[in-house]
């Protein structure tokens, strides 16, 4: 009778072992079987845009984005003074090709998107004609949901006419929505919204400024509306 038992137990963990090894077998095959189907994702392709040819540089510029983006829609950017990008067609990059030689290089050396650019020339009495491209690019995920787009902040950076010396001018955490050339002060007045509330998001609820760029000295610009100036208004209005 022992002897029974005992055979039965061993009868009865050498099926359990059998179907337990069955099963991971059939797990794993499935398992192989779904990456073998499993299809790679197809590589994205870089669009280079139409050449931009401006007389008063040495050097020519050559927009970068995806092609899953552009879907081959044939921006024209030579035939603008400026470039207001569209959702679609983000640029995630320019390159500067020197005219009267090889030379190139990028604008950026970075991840970020393109929204705008354009040329300024500042023409004053009496004084050298000043010239340099202005952007407005989103390099900062302000929201962090892990991806750069229109919901983050849009900074403003200058660079002379080669794309070299690129320089921030608006705070971080900021949005531009406009500016004005002064030629008398060979300088660029921008009005730009904070996220003074903390909330990740750009809303009416949120403080608008302006910020001074210099011109002759470029560099992170200076912010027009004190806190101090802010509270005597506030002063006046609100009592």
């Amino acid at each position: 009778m022992k002897n029974y038992r005992f055979l039965n137990k061993i009868t009865t963990v050498m099926i359990v072992a059998a179907l337990s090894f069955s099963c991971k077998s059939s797990v794993s095959r499935n398992v192989e079987q779904a990456k073998a189907t499993e299809k790679p994702k197809p590589q994205q392709n870089l669009i280079y845009g139409d050449l931009i040819i401006k007389e008063q540089s040495d050097y020519l510029m050559i927009p970068v984005s995806l092609a899953e983006q552009n879907e081959d829609k044939g921006i024209d950017l030579s035939l603008s003074r400026s470039y207001e990008n569209q959702r679609n067609n983000p640029l995630y990059n320019i390159i500067f090709y020197q005219k009267q030689g090889s030379e190139a290089h990028l604008l950026l050396n970075k991840k970020a998107i393109i929204t705008f650019f354009d040329l300024l020339e500042i023409k004053a009495a009496n004084k050298p004609t000043t010239r340099v491209w202005l952007y407005k690019i989103i390099d900062q995920d302000t929201n962090t949901d892990k991806k750069l787009n229109s919901e983050d902040a849009t900074i403003g950076y200058l660079s002379d006419l080669s794309g070299k010396n690129l320089q921030q001018i608006t705070p971080n955490n900021t949005r531009i929505i406009s500016w004005v050339v002064v030629p008398s002060q060979n300088a660029i007045f921008l009005k730009i919204i904070k996220d003074s509330d903390n909330d990740k998001k750009f809303t009416k609820e949120d403080k608008t400024n302006f910020v001074r760029v210099n011109l002759d000295k470029i560099g992170m610009g200076t912010e027009i509306i004190s806190d101090q100036i802010e509270q005597e208004i506030k002063s006046y209005v609100f009592k």
